[in-house]
């Protein structure tokens, strides 16, 4: 952030004998209004709060050197007029009041020529206006940022010919450093509107796609599905999904896309949109792995591709019907925990490949579970995997499930920097 001279160290620089020479200098030069102007440098230096800092500026001006009124008037960006933004002793303006530049007062003079102007005596310059009826002087400043003027200072006093060469120089210098403030507060407040928009945003990017895990899991006679879907940051490209194909058929999801966040988001979203397109339309999971891949290819960005379980599950024989697209083996629990040797193809969309066909029964308290990569890649503070060991280890217990799964994934990883998406699908036959 840009800074400027101090006000003090300006005063400083004045000789002593036009200090005692000079009422207002004096003042100053007291225990009280030093404090005070030392109180408005560091404030001008600190604060990012824009109107709290015009607030203490103006009132600070005004109680150390008596004046009638102070002023601080700033440019609207978008119009040619000047805006009050602080204000201390005026009846006649509110904050809000505008005038046009070049038109109106010392204010849109000096904000039109960025050249300080002194009215000695009001009643004879001819571009002061009446305000206050005890304002015998003005001094209005021109607050000025990379050249241009964002801004006015206005100082009015009940004596004639008020301030002083010496006087003005140090209103100038505090003037530059309620420039460099205003732009700092200004730059601050943009930035942090900026980081509330995007948070907004991501906020509501993660409601959309909450609706999509948030449906009614499909009836399913003798099976039960438990999920998880667990988001690193405000969105995610893992996902899952359970679609109901009628006669008693039920096709299971679980995909990463590669990336994180808002990029990784969207192909999500439009390759679930594509899929459950391809769905219905036939019953092999291998042949839509093949539909899906071929469109992908045709629209994925160089280098995104998408790991993806597809399986079909029959109510009626038990039997489901599994195809991988480089996605993690499956792992299945029946008394004991073995991971599927399961041919797989390529990611979607990275190439033209086949994805052969895995089938295996699941008699009534067998369990299949689908998982992604941030279950078993999550990481402690120590760098060491969750792995599939622990993951073996969880689902050996009688009482394993999916929610106890996603918290022994949280413990492992709490205060690690390295998180991932975490998201799972158990299918238990009952």
């Amino acid at each position: 952030m840009a800074t400027k001279p101090s006000p003090i160290d300006t005063l400083s620089k004045i000789p002593p004998r036009v200090h005692s020479s000079s009422a207002f200098v004096q003042a100053l030069m007291s225990a009280k209004a030093m404090m005070k102007f030392q109180r408005a440098a560091q404030l001008i230096t600190s604060s990012l709060d824009l109107e709290m800092l015009l607030d203490r500026v103006v009132n600070d001006i005004a109680d150390a050197i008596g004046c009638v009124e102070v002023s601080v008037w700033l440019r609207d960006p978008n119009g040619e007029e000047m805006v009050l933004h602080g204000v201390r002793g005026c009846t006649t303006y509110r904050k809000g009041a505008r005038l046009k530049i070049g038109v109106r007062g010392m204010v849109g003079h000096v904000a039109a020529t960025g050249v300080t102007r002194y009215a000695r005596d009001v009643t004879v310059d001819p571009y002061y206006v009446s305000c206050e009826v005890n304002t015998r002087s003005e001094l209005s400043i021109p607050l000025m940022t990379r050249g241009e003027v964002t801004g006015v200072l206005c100082v009015d006093h009940k004596q004639t010919n008020a301030f002083a060469e010496d006087e003005v120089m140090v209103l100038e210098a505090l003037a530059g450093h309620i420039a460099v403030a205003i732009e700092n507060a200004r730059l601050f407040r943009n930035e942090r509107l900026e980081r509330e928009q995007l948070r907004r945003e991501a906020e509501e990017a993660r409601a959309v796609q909450q609706s999509l895990f948030v449906k009614a899991v499909p009836l399913v006679c003798g099976f039960a599905f438990e999920t998880a879907w667990n988001p690193a940051g405000s969105v995610a490209g893992d996902w899952f999904d359970l679609i109901d194909l009628g006669n008693e058929r039920t096709g299971i999801v679980l995909a990463d896309v590669s990336g994180k966040g808002m990029p990784a988001a969207l192909l999500m979203s439009s390759t679930r949109a594509i899929l459950r397109s391809l769905a219905k339309l036939d019953p092999s999971p291998g042949r839509t792995l093949m539909q899906l891949n071929q469109l992908l290819m045709e629209d994925f960005p160089t280098g995104k591709f998408v790991t993806m379980i597809y399986a079909v599950l029959d109510a009626q024989s038990r039997e489901i019907t599994i195809a991988s697209a480089g996605h993690l083996r499956p792992l299945l629990i029946n008394g004991k925990c073995s991971f599927l040797d399961i041919d797989t193809g390529m990611p979607l969309g990275l190439g033209t490949t086949s994805y052969p066909e895995y089938k295996v029964t699941l008699p009534p308290g067998t369990q299949l579970l689908f998982y992604t990569d941030g279950i078993t890649e999550a990481m402690n503070h120590n760098d060491e995997e969750y792995g599939v060991d622990r993951l073996v280890e969880h689902f050996l217990q009688p009482s394993a499930c999916i929610e106890g799964l996603i918290e022994d994934v949280r413990r492992h990883s709490h205060h690690s920097n390295h998180t991932d998406d975490a998201t799972a699908v158990l299918i238990r036959s009952r």
